[in-house]
């Protein structure tokens, strides 16, 4: 969890900074298909100036990525790096979307978050091309081809017999009747 950093030797000084790098968890940053797992530190290396509004916070986000792909469901992994610049101030205004400084501490918790949870992939893929599972028993399509049977939708089946029957009537060389006179390909 990333604490509150103390920001008191930069509150009301404008022009001084200071470097902070943290390397710890958070919970909750994920998506139904993309996560930073709640037990892998996220990196946080930020730039905190103080200017007159209070404390410009900028800088890079980082953590490692669990990803499970939209069509085969496989589970793979990956980075995601965000870049934030956002203002702590004193007296937030709502509609700058800025973040309260509290007394002489920011919450960098809020800030990562708000980076990080929109960045995550929403249909991540393990690779571009991957052929997903198969609808009918659920196989993956990318370890091996599918050996299920055709599926025939049966409100096309009237369709099918009409073309069926065209077929055979534009070339009745395939037709088997027994009643026919000639000899088919199956003879007599």
């Amino acid at each position: 969890m990333i604490r509150h950093v103390d920001v008191h030797d930069l509150v009301g000084r404008p022009g001084t900074y200071r470097e902070v790098r943290l390397a710890e968890p958070i919970e909750g940053l994920a998506m139904p298909l993309a996560e930073i797992p709640a037990d892998a530190p996220v990196d946080v290396e930020l730039l905190l100036e103080s200017v007159v509004e209070g404390i410009l916070v900028s800088g890079r986000v980082a953590g490692p990525l669990k990803l499970r792909c939209a069509r085969c469901l496989t589970e793979f992994g990956g980075d995601l790096g965000v870049e934030v610049r956002e203002l702590f101030a004193a007296q937030p205004d709502a509609e700058a979307e800025e973040y309260p400084l509290e007394g002489d501490h920011v919450n960098l918790e809020p800030l990562v978050r708000d980076a990080v949870v929109p960045e995550l992939p929403f249909s991540p893929l393990c690779k571009p091309d991957c052929l997903g599972l198969c609808e009918r028993c659920g196989g993956d399509r990318n370890r091996a081809e599918c050996s299920c049977p055709p599926v025939t939708d049966p409100r096309w089946a009237g369709l099918e017999a009409l073309l069926t029957s065209d077929l055979l009537a534009e070339n009745p060389a395939e037709r088997n009747d027994p009643d026919d006179d000639e000899p088919g390909p199956n003879g007599p």
